[in-house]
């Protein structure tokens, strides 16, 4: 998402390259390049209009900055407008009470049973929340089963009643069960239809108004631009809701739903959601999101998952044996896992500053690694402990087995021994600050030369 704005913005700034300041002159073919670079990312026209000229307002009566470069100056207004454009600071899910009561609403199709399961998972590992998860989708076939597998997977609860065909029963049913068995959140999913119509505003808001929820989230599929904006906005008129839930955002999206819901609607979006794994939710943040829209990267978003999902201890015995020389395949494919818990490779390699642009074409996914686990995992166990046995007719049988050519065997195993050279490499001299491995560095001639003088 946001490649091409990326790249359009990027080339509006160009028009400051070798200028001392912000003029007249030099602004105006820059604002109207970031006008037509929001509208080509389905931006609402009068949306992309406003933001422009408050653009040119605050670049034109900011003064002049003699340490600063126009380009740079233009960059920081773009990046906090766009942050003001996209809500100015996140807002967090409300789920006090007893229990905090979730509504989930949206059109057929837009992830919002998927979304219920991850909003579970979420609010388990990361609130500690006991939840309760609602089945009250009584039309499409198979939802309630979709629910359960999701409920199944993130070991949450879901209430369902397969007989009742009355959605409005089954949701304060369920939320009878949750205060009986004293559960912290409720998350009712509420089914979808293929367009907006008078019949699923009024189930929705009958739902809505028997339970009286602590939150109300709408779901909208981010790949369907301004359309889930206005989608949004007839919800929002009926439903008065909360806050938006953005879904799809790995797919082929050019960002206009993000940059427009706030502006139009009014509400704040409160989670975007990639990918099929239920791990794969993170909150808004308007300011992270500019910095990546403007290829600055994400590198806070970055260390929070890596924090998530690097185990501490599991990390100190990896060091361990980094230091003394023990890394084997096995720790390597610990290490693999780790870092496919912290979402999709692409993504991740697109929130460290400088390398958005350089990655946004290359066909990166976590199946990338899918081959380098086979070949592994066609070792024994003997020969992952120990990388040293693997001779000729051992890699014979491990390219046999993995399905891969022997070349592509020698060159990973090749590959890791340089790697573990490296990593043992960079602990022995961290460790000791001197020379790599450790060794002390021989005094010079000159030195030893001054020290006999001294002894004279």
């Amino acid at each position: 998402m946001f490649d091409n704005l990326s790249e359009r913005l990027e080339g509006a700034f160009k028009a400051f390259k070798g200028e001392h300041k912000i003029t007249e002159l030099n602004i105006a073919s820059s604002v109207k390049e970031i006008r037509r670079a929001l509208v080509d990312a389905d931006v609402n026209y009068k949306i992309a209009k406003d933001f422009t000229s408050t653009v040119k307002e605050k670049a034109l009566g900011g003064g002049v900055l003699t340490a600063v470069k126009p380009g740079e100056q233009m960059t920081k207004i773009v990046h906090d407008e766009l942050v003001e454009l996209m809500g100015g600071e996140a807002v967090q899910i409300n789920v006090s009470g007893k229990p905090g009561i979730v509504l989930v609403a949206g059109l057929q199709g837009s992830g919002k049973t998927t979304f219920s399961g991850k909003l579970a998972n979420y609010l388990r590992n990361k609130e500690k929340k006991r939840v309760l998860l609602v089945a009250c989708d009584v039309y499409r076939p198979a939802a309630v089963e979709q629910l359960m597998t999701l409920g199944e997977q993130v070991k949450v609860e879901v209430y369902k009643e397969i007989e009742n065909k009355n959605p409005v029963e089954i949701a304060k049913n369920g939320i009878s069960h949750a205060q009986k068995f004293k559960f912290d959140v409720v998350i009712v999913d509420t089914a979808g239809r293929l367009a907006v119509d008078e019949e699923m505003m009024v189930e929705i808001k009958n739902i809505r108004d028997a339970i009286n929820p602590t939150e109300t989230l709408f779901v909208v599929d981010a790949m369907t631009g301004q359309d889930a904006v206005n989608t949004a906005k007839a919800f929002n008129d009926r439903l008065n809701f909360d806050g938006v839930v953005l879904t799809k955002l790995d797919g082929d999206t050019r960002g206009g739903a993000a940059l427009s819901i706030k502006y139009t609607v009014g509400k704040p979006i409160k989670f975007t959601s990639q990918g099929e794994t239920l791990d794969t939710l993170d909150i808004f943040y308007p300011e992270r999101m500019a910095t990546r829209i403007l290829g600055m990267g994400d590198i806070v978003s970055l260390v929070e998952k890596a924090q998530e999902a690097i185990d501490e201890k599991e990390a100190e015995r990896l060091q361990k044996k980094i230091k003394k020389n023990q890394f084997d395949f096995d720790d390597f494919l610990s290490q693999l896992a780790q870092i496919k818990k912290m979402g999709n490779i692409k993504t991740l390699l697109g929130m460290i500053p400088g390398l958005g642009k350089a990655v946004k074409d290359l066909d990166i996914d976590n199946d990338s690694f899918k081959h380098i686990e086979a070949m592994i995992r066609s070792m024994t166990p003997t020969e992952r402990a120990t990388p040293d046995l693997l001779n000729g007719s051992r890699k014979i049988r491990i390219a046999e087995g993995s399905g891969r050519t022997l070349l592509e065997v020698n060159q990973f195993i090749r590959q890791f021994e340089q790697m573990k050279k490296m990593m043992h490499s960079m602990t022995q001299g961290g460790m000791t600050g001197g020379a790599p491995g450790g060794a002390k560095r021989k005094p010079s001639r000159s030195a030893s030369k001054n020290k006999r003088k001294k002894r004279r």
